[in-house]
């Protein structure tokens, strides 16, 4: 079963950006994923309190992307299994650089496709009002509001959203 492939894209600004797997220990992932841990500092003052653990993010079952612009670094996101076919999208980043070219939504079209490809039927994540643009990418997307979970369920600004896959003519959900 593939839950991702290698995959670049042409982005806004004529660069070229290549999505990669990598786990979630490795040193590029874990760079980002302290990038994203310093945003949510400065955002909402303080580092994100939900436990993620490097065995949540090991492929074929879920996975763990980084975003290169030009070979170098430059965003990640991952998705993992909450439940019996949802998948709950994590660590959606775009450096600071990077941004405002359309690699968030590359990277969110990435994970929604590997999650539907391992046989999820929708996918959730949370974030914050502290995040205007994730908020509008995400209802860009179509992304609608869905119920609370996890640490953040009843968290004052927190904000919950989901959609459902959809499946491409004669594809298979376990391909």
């Amino acid at each position: 079963m593939s839950t991702s492939a290698e995959r670049t894209v042409r982005l806004r600004d004529g660069t070229t950006a290549r999505l990669r797997p990598l786990p979630y220990d490795h040193p590029v992932a874990q760079h980002l994923v302290e990038q994203v841990q310093q945003e949510y500092v400065q955002r909402y003052g303080g580092r994100d309190a939900a436990v993620v653990e490097p065995g949540e993010f090991v492929p074929p079952r879920v996975v763990f992307l980084v975003a290169e612009v030009d070979g170098v670094p430059a965003g990640c996101g991952a998705w993992r299994v909450l439940s019996p076919g949802v998948a709950e999208i994590k660590r959606v980043y775009v450096e600071p650089g990077f941004r405002r070219r359309g690699l968030a939504r590359f990277v969110v079209d990435a994970l929604e496709d590997g999650a539907a490809r391992a046989g999820h039927r929708s996918v959730v994540l949370n974030t914050g009002q502290e995040q205007p643009e994730a908020l509008a990418l995400y209802a860009q997307l179509g992304y609608e509001p869905v119920t609370g979970y996890g640490i953040y369920a009843c968290a004052p600004g927190a904000v919950f959203v989901g959609k459902d896959l959809v499946q491409e003519e004669g594809a298979s959900w376990a391909s």
